[in-house]
């Protein structure tokens, strides 16, 4: 109780964990909304491909002395079409292909950081997330990123619905599914570069996967399932931020490990799904 009462002091106290404390739970939300549909469409290896391609971008800008947001949007949006541009025109299957693109684009940022030795530019934040370090700038983009890709969510609600669960379907009523489909890769894209901070490049994935799939276990229903994720993205900000403040560790692998952990809560004890409340069940008929 003692820890819980320095930590809310603390947040009440400096600015900066005020700061830090809203943009974790902005990326709570956003990432287990857009992870909801990446799980139901079976796109946990495109999710991972998309976080890992970003790197060069930001190396790019850093170099370029531009915004890193910028830099990981459009290289982010390029190795989605790229990916689709290579399972579309060869015998490729679109697995081989994410492989093979997001694995050439980390390698890219990552020889392009050994580039940057000796210059004072530090990425590692951005490869880990140190959401301590966000600053009111950071936080207004994760904030203005939120609002856009809640609201892109809300207005194509019905297509996205429609072609996440039955694709010819969708096609077959005029839905533009190809056009839904790319407008998902720039909605991950986005969530991907707000996330970069908070949680950083190489966790990013668990928090668009964990929280979605956590709320997959506990329902049927994509409502649920959104708000849900949404709930678990914010308890595992919130949580993890805790832990990294009182006990000096990271903050994205907190996050994440807290996000592990109600996933955990659920594959065991879900109410339908969880493997040791099947077992009773089945031992008490």
């Amino acid at each position: 109780m003692s820890n819980i009462m320095m930590f809310i002091d603390q947040v009440a106290r400096y600015a900066y964990l005020q700061q830090a404390l809203v943009a974790a739970i902005l990326v709570g939300i956003i990432c287990g909304v857009i992870g909801c549909f990446i799980i139901l469409r079976g796109m946990a290896l495109m999710g991972d491909a998309i976080s890992h391609a970003v790197l060069p971008g930001v190396v790019i800008a850093y170099m370029l002395g531009a915004s890193f947001f910028i830099g990981a949007t459009i290289t982010g949006v390029l190795t989605a079409l790229a990916i689709g541009y290579v399972s579309q025109n060869s015998r490729i299957k679109d697995d081989s292909a994410i492989g093979i693109m997001f694995t050439a684009a980390f390698a890219l940022g990552i020889v392009l950081i050994t580039g940057l030795r000796g210059t004072g530019v530090d990425l590692w934040h951005i490869l880990f997330g140190n959401v301590l370090a966000v600053s009111r700038g950071d936080l207004h983009v994760t904030l203005g990123i939120g609002v856009f890709v809640l609201l892109m969510i809300l207005l194509f609600y019905r297509p996205l619905l429609l072609s996440t669960f039955d694709p010819v379907m969708a096609k077959a009523t005029g839905i533009p599914v190809k056009m839904i489909h790319y407008l998902l890769m720039l909605l991950l894209s986005l969530v991907t570069v707000a996330s970069l901070k908070t949680v950083g490049i190489v966790l990013v994935v668990a928090m668009l996967i964990t929280p979605g799939a956590t709320a997959y276990l506990l329902t049927d229903r994509l409502p649920v399932m959104l708000s849900l994720s949404a709930i678990i993205g914010v308890l595992s900000a919130v949580i993890g931020m805790f832990y990294s403040v009182v006990y000096d560790v990271a903050s994205g692998a907190s996050i994440v490990l807290v996000a592990s952990f109600f996933f955990g809560l659920a594959f065991f004890f879900s109410p339908k799904q969880g493997v040791i409340t099947r077992k009773w069940r089945a031992r008490n008929i």
